[in-house]
């Protein structure tokens, strides 16, 4: 059922699962009608073309003049190798944003991306197979790696290459796949609100976890340019927090939870009134209750148990906010 707001509803739900190798499942709830895609669209966007990855973007082997030259006693041509060099990702072990690494092998050998790992970058996919060499054969080549976001043509990498090295379009984004679904979900007898699910995949040279934080801190501070010169005041949610679930549970008065009557003396006199005031304090601060025995502390503790607030367990910081705000009115 609809009812007369001054402003949107702000979710509450954040759900993280992992479904595979470098995949997550991250659902975010409940959101007003509209705002799920609203919020979903850019955040993919962001994902697919901000995140920082690394890739080769120039290649020098010795014997080779151009792209489409052969490599003595190499069974891959150059283009060829170019071609499998791409498909290795890699990841630099330190803040550089460009290094240069020299490599030399001796045939025969099947080389792949697990060869070329050494102390200065990790292998994503070590399994990548490079080249093969011939018996009695070498190869002997540089590769410049550099960090950055998105794709860049080898025309726009070119001024940066030294001579001799043969320029490479560089893929550098880091996540390959990343879709976003809405449904819809009850919210007190209102069918209309959303949820809004995203799926992303990386190749493994950053968490797809970490990308999903780095697209939503790249999105916050382009959207910062605007309250640096509008000063916007950024409000709390003005339809109340008991319009979240969560804090209805939390807002439950002390003596609406059944304790015994020494039990509830001891945290009524200790100006304990209700239920976020209990999940807030740790374990050692319910100890230290004026007057409280082990029994009474033994009764809180498989009360929160029970009712899904665990002593120690931290509850949300949106969450502890709203508590001790609400608490210190």
């Amino acid at each position: 059922m609809k009812s007369i707001k001054t402003s949107p509803h702000v979710p509450t739900k954040i759900e993280v699962k992992e479904i595979g190798l470098n995949r997550v499942q991250i659902s975010a709830y409940p959101f007003e009608f509209g705002y799920a895609i609203t919020l979903a669209h850019p955040l993919r966007r962001l994902l697919l073309g901000s995140s920082v990855g690394s890739a080769p973007i120039a290649l020098k082997i010795a014997g080779v003049a151009h792209e489409f030259d052969s490599i003595r006693g190499v069974v891959e041509d150059v283009s060829h190798f170019i071609v499998n060099l791409k498909a290795i990702r890699f990841t630099t072990k330190d803040d550089k944003e460009s290094i240069t690494i020299d490599y030399k092998f001796n045939g025969p050998k099947v080389i792949t991306g697990a060869d070329l790992e050494n102390d200065m970058i990790d292998i994503a996919t070590p399994d990548t197979h490079l080249a093969t060499i011939n018996e009695d054969a070498s190869l002997n080549f540089s590769i410049i790696i550099r960090k950055g976001i998105g794709y860049v043509a080898s025309e726009d990498i070119r001024p940066d290459v030294p001579e001799g090295f043969m320029v490479l379009d560089a893929y550098f984004t880091p996540v390959t796949n990343v879709t976003y679904t809405t449904e819809n979900i009850l919210l007190e007898d209102d069918p209309n609100y959303e949820k809004v699910i995203f799926d992303i995949q990386t190749d493994g040279q950053v968490e797809p976890l970490t990308a999903f934080k780095n697209a939503l801190s790249v999105m916050h501070r382009q959207m910062a340019i605007f309250n640096s010169e509008l000063n916007i005041e950024v409000s709390e949610a003005s339809d109340g927090e008991e319009d979240i679930p969560e804090m209805k549970v939390l807002l439950q008065s002390i003596d609406s939870l059944n304790f015994s009557a020494r039990c509830f003396n001891c945290l009524d006199r200790s100006g304990i009134r209700y239920l976020g005031e209990l999940v807030l304090l740790s374990e050692d601060q319910i100890k230290n209750i004026k007057n409280l025995g082990k029994k009474s502390l033994d009764e809180i503790t498989m009360k929160l148990d029970e009712l899904g607030y665990p002593v120690n367990k931290p509850v949300s910081k949106d969450l502890a906010i709203r508590l001790k705000k609400k608490f210190s009115n």
